[in-house]
């Protein structure tokens, strides 16, 4: 993949194309700076994806950060894959990939060789929540669940014009955790540790049972399946791709049915 490239956009992939906009800035003489080796990405309630770069690089640059942000912003709206790069804040540059988050989770999502040491991440029992992996498993199992229901019900998951009506602050918040995994996975690759990419999953999983009983996805007695449901269906989705990713990373295989 060249530098830059947004061919399947991850917080890592969006971190080099912004390298590669700063670089491109400082050979044309926009602005004279370091080129940064990594820049950092935070994923937003909505799924945008947020750098404050801009901030970091103005006092350097002589330039109000805002300035820089705009800068950056005109060169990365022409990469692949970038429907807008804007200026946000105090001088953040905030960028919106052409297709949703949910709509961007497939099977390959986030997947990367962590440094696994062949050893449980957790233990097996209690299968309560007083056991964070308990809590992970049941999560993807819940998931699953919900999609086989779905099926029976003849209801069909999510498409992207459907995705935007995910505005409970629960879901939100699930849908930063799932923005956030391939940079969790890629940080434990890069620092050799497991321990914050394991707790990561704990944090889906516990993000995903909140939803899971207070924003249902399935509909209710005599309620009618509504676009609100399909939405949701698609967030069930994205919850077990991501989390049977994360434990096949951890050398287990996910069990639907718990």
């Amino acid at each position: 993949m060249t530098p830059g490239s947004l061919a399947h956009v991850t917080p890592g992939e969006l971190s080099s194309a912004v390298i590669a906009a700063v670089r491109d800035a400082v050979a044309d003489g926009e602005f004279a700076v370091p080129v940064p080796d990594r820049v950092p990405i935070e994923a937003t309630a909505a799924g945008d994806y947020a750098t404050p770069l801009p901030l970091r690089l103005a006092g350097v640059a002589g330039r109000p950060a805002s300035d820089v942000a705009a800068t950056l912003a005109r060169r990365v709206m022409k990469r692949p894959g970038v429907r807008t790069a804007r200026v946000t804040g105090p001088g953040f540059l905030t960028i919106t990939t052409d297709a949703p988050l949910i709509a961007r989770i497939d099977e390959t999502y986030g997947l990367t060789a962590v440094p696994y040491d062949g050893k449980p991440a957790w233990p097996t029992r209690p299968l309560t929540f007083d056991n964070p992996g308990f809590r992970v498993r049941f999560a993807y199992a819940r998931a699953s669940g919900v999609r086989r229901h779905a099926a029976d019900l003849g209801i069909d998951e999510a498409g992207e014009k459907t995705v935007g009506r995910l505005e409970d602050p629960r879901e939100r918040l699930l849908l930063r955790r799932l923005a956030d995994f391939p940079g969790r996975a890629e940080q434990a690759a890069r620092q050799r540790t497991l321990r914050p990419f394991i707790r990561h999953l704990e944090q889906i999983a516990d993000a995903y049972h909140d939803v899971h009983e207070q924003c249902p996805a399935l509909p209710r007695g005599d309620e009618c399946a509504g676009e609100l449901h399909t939405a949701r269906l698609g967030l069930a989705r994205a919850v077990r791709i991501v989390l049977g990713n994360g434990l096949r990373m951890l050398g287990e295989m996910p069990d639907d049915r718990l």
